[in-house]
């Protein structure tokens, strides 16, 4: 006979939709800060990205969680924990470069995404049992190549692509 257990704050289940977000939004602000209308593109992009892959990846993670035989309730406490942390980080960096000139809501989205995303690697390794810093230094350089990446791939095709 099966026993319910009372579901439990899992901060796991939080954490891997907001450290997805993270280094999305991420990309999209650094990707774009050159593009012509800049302000306007990056929050266009980041509210696309805020709902359609939102809801894209909240959907993979549900049927991922239905093929591993997780009881129905907590697929769907998996499926809404990283819709509505994915889309409160989402909010924060669209919040941020609604209210900043662009090249000051680049660097305080940098700073709010590294901040974020090392906080949540030093909850899960002190949760392990693991060296904090090791684990925040492995997420903020994994982190650092999405922006640099992002930065110059927009770099490129805005001065490359600028005749389409």
């Amino acid at each position: 006979m099966e026993t319910k257990q009372p579901h439990r704050f899992s901060l796991q289940k939080y954490i891997f939709g907001a450290t997805s977000a993270i280094i999305t939004n991420l990309a999209i602000v650094t990707g774009l800060h050159s593009s012509p209308n800049a302000k306007t593109s990056i929050i266009g992009s980041l509210m696309v990205i805020a709902l359609a892959d939102n809801i894209s990846d909240s959907l993979g993670i549900h049927i991922y969680q239905e093929t591993e035989d997780i009881q129905k309730k907590e697929v769907w406490i998996g499926t809404f924990t990283n819709f509505f942390a994915r889309l409160l980080v989402s909010f924060g960096f669209i919040l941020i470069v609604l209210l900043l000139p662009v090249e000051m809501a680049v660097r305080v989205s940098i700073i709010y995404g590294l901040v974020t995303l090392g906080l949540f690697s030093y909850l899960i390794a002190k949760r392990k049992g693991l060296n904090p810093v090791s684990a925040i230094f492995e997420h903020i350089i994994i982190a650092t190549v999405v922006i640099i990446i992002s930065k110059y791939l927009g770099e490129w095709i805005i001065s490359h692509l600028h005749y389409l």
